[in-house]
């Protein structure tokens, strides 16, 4: 088991909470992006609008449907931070030279699971069959991580295969009407919808088993860190706090359910399985020159000696920055 899976296995939420105090900064707001159908505690916050009150300023939260499209939106200066963005779509806008910054680690979870047709009988013992089908994977994202990884870990040559670059709720009706024959999913309500019709092509001890794990970043654009470090700061203590005051009662699941667009059950068996670590553990584990999120970045492929990418001065550091959680 390598240290990168041991630690989202064992790892385990829950701190004293830190204290927020209002800023003053030269940005007159904030804007962040997020993902409906993915439940996490901070939502109350964003609810109850404690972000705004400890930032003092407005935050205004969009939802996106993919970390690719984040990227989109915080490279056209309409987002200042990306809460919850996949590493993957991180790593990718870093290959491809976008000036941001990851700043904390959002959540840890099991890696996203890829649905097969119930009818076609394909399993984990005979994932060979796969080869030739076609397949909804939204791509550069943490399913097309999980994907790439699950597919490897059974053999299956995903060159043989078509790959429709579709968002989890899009692949999730194309597996049901047919049109693929394996959709690659997150999201709570996308995820269930796919499970109706689909199974997915490894279990969770499988999974475990081989090594693959998941998490999400929470990601900067290098203009606002560098003007508003205060703002960033009080932003990820915010979220440190609600992660810290988390105790899943009704009444929390609830509000997040209702803000996350999913039913209540669904947002409870989504959260069972995540993990917000806190800001203490990530400056131990996640970040540094030998931390874990360095050591996942640089498994998805990051080749900062690529001359276009402009943020890149010799160190990991620079783009996967610690500083703010401290």
């Amino acid at each position: 088991m390598t240290k990168f899976h041991k630690y989202i296995s064992g790892a385990v939420a829950g701190a004293a909470a830190l204290g927020t105090v209002s800023v003053a900064q030269a940005a007159d707001s904030v804007n962040v992006a997020f993902f409906l159908e993915w439940a996490t505690p901070n939502q109350i916050a964003k609810v109850d609008k404690a972000y705004d009150e400890a930032l003092g300023v407005p935050v205004n939260w969009t939802d996106f449907s993919t970390g690719v499209a984040m990227t989109e939106a915080m490279l056209a200066g309409d987002i200042d931070i990306a809460y919850s963005q996949g590493l993957a779509p991180f790593v990718t806008a870093i290959q491809q030279g976008a000036p941001l910054k990851m700043v904390s680690i959002a959540v840890i979870y099991e890696a996203n699971d890829c649905f097969v047709r119930n009818d076609l009988g394909i399993s984990s013992a005979n994932a060979s069959e796969l080869e030739g089908k076609t397949v909804a994977v939204p791509l550069n994202t943490m399913a097309d991580f999980s994907f790439r990884k699950q597919m490897a870990a059974l053999n299956v040559d995903i060159s043989t295969m078509s790959i429709v670059d579709q968002a989890p709720a899009d692949g999730a009706v194309s597996l049901s009407d047919g049109s693929v024959d394996m959709a690659c999913i997150f999201g709570g309500a996308s995820a269930k919808a796919a499970g109706e019709v689909g199974t997915p092509i490894m279990s969770s001890s499988e999974k475990s088993e081989a090594g693959i794990g998941s998490f999400d970043v929470v990601s900067v654009t290098e203009k606002f860190a560098t003007e508003n470090p205060d703002l960033v700061r009080a932003f990820l203590e915010v979220t440190h706090e609600a992660n810290a005051a988390w105790t899943g009662s009704d009444a929390q699941i609830a509000k997040v359910a209702a803000d996350a667009g999913m039913d209540v059950a669904t947002t409870k068996n989504q959260m069972a399985g995540f993990v917000f670590p806190t800001a203490e553990e990530q400056i131990a584990t996640y970040f540094g020159d030998d931390g874990i999120a360095g050591q996942a970045a640089e498994s998805l492929g990051v080749v900062f000696e690529k001359s276009n990418i402009s943020n890149y001065s010799g160190s990991l550091g620079v783009v996967i920055d610690g500083s703010f959680l401290q």
